[in-house]
């Protein structure tokens, strides 16, 4: 059987996919457990039970300033600012994308304004933001915004410009007036693929939150790896990135659910 032919059931799948990461670990505490043989106070690989306690104490200690447990704000304040991108980006390429890609005139008018902005690299935008919006959250989220929102914008635009032609037609002839057709046969069509844009921008969305938060923030995910990296404090910052790992994976399942129940058409259901 040619492997391009050959599909794996859910249990291979899981064998298969769980495999490279069990090695990885296995490789991690082989190598950690070698550097803590010759050095016991090695800070480079910590083994896990110095990450264990490491986050057992940021979980438990309240911050000096604000009271609240460190490992718990920092999530919730970095959950906070990309979701709030997040959303922004969303409404965004939602309302332009339809209207770039369903009206001719607005696409020439507005597209290259959108490709000049997506070409812009993010982070080099990162000092005139921080000038002229402050170092409050604002900044940060317009960041996270900024970054992901063009591409997004082009991506259901290009989808909706390539909608087949007999749909437009069709609705033409019932009488359906360009606004009609934008709500009734393309808005449909585009959520399944803005569902996909926000999950492809997740990646880019961290980095550009954990980037803002590094540079002008006292609180986040972000802000705790950098503070403690002139520590060399690995026993913090290995489970704080595993820990964004996990959450951009479950915000990725989640994603992904949500766009098979709602539109199952969009994923070969009844075919």
């Amino acid at each position: 059987m040619r492997w391009i032919n050959w599909q794996l059931s859910k249990r291979d799948r899981l064998i298969a996919g769980g495999t490279p990461i069990v090695l990885i670990f296995v490789t991690y505490l082989i190598m950690a457990a070698q550097r803590h043989a010759a050095n016991p106070s090695d800070k480079i690989l910590p083994l896990p039970s110095g990450m264990a306690k490491a986050i057992t104490e940021l979980l438990t200690t309240p911050d000096p300033l604000s009271g609240n447990l460190v490992f718990w704000a920092d999530t919730f304040a970095s959950l906070q600012r990309l979701g709030l991108g997040l959303g922004i980006a969303t409404l965004l390429a939602l309302v332009l994308g339809l209207v770039l890609g369903a009206l001719p005139p607005v696409r020439a008018t507005l597209s290259p304004l959108v490709t000049g902005i997506a070409v812009i690299p993010p982070i080099a935008l990162l000092p005139i933001l921080f000038i002229a919006l402050g170092l409050g959250e604002t900044s940060k989220v317009v960041l996270i915004t900024i970054g992901i929102a063009p591409v997004m914008i082009r991506d259901i635009a290009a989808h909706v410009g390539s909608l087949p032609r007999e749909q437009i037609i069709k609705a033409e002839t019932l009488g359906a007036n360009s606004w009609q057709i934008i709500a009734r046969v393309a808005l449909p069509q585009a959520m399944p693929r803005l569902i996909q844009a926000i999950r492809l921008a997740l990646g880019p969305a961290w980095v550009f939150l954990i980037s803002a938060e590094a540079v002008a923030s006292d609180i986040g995910l972000g802000y705790r790896i950098f503070l403690v990296r002139r520590y060399l404090a690995m026993d913090v910052i290995i489970p704080y990135v595993a820990w964004i790992a996990l959450l951009a994976i479950l915000m990725d399942v989640g994603l992904a659910a949500l766009s098979r129940r709602a539109f199952p058409w969009a994923h070969g259901a009844g075919h």
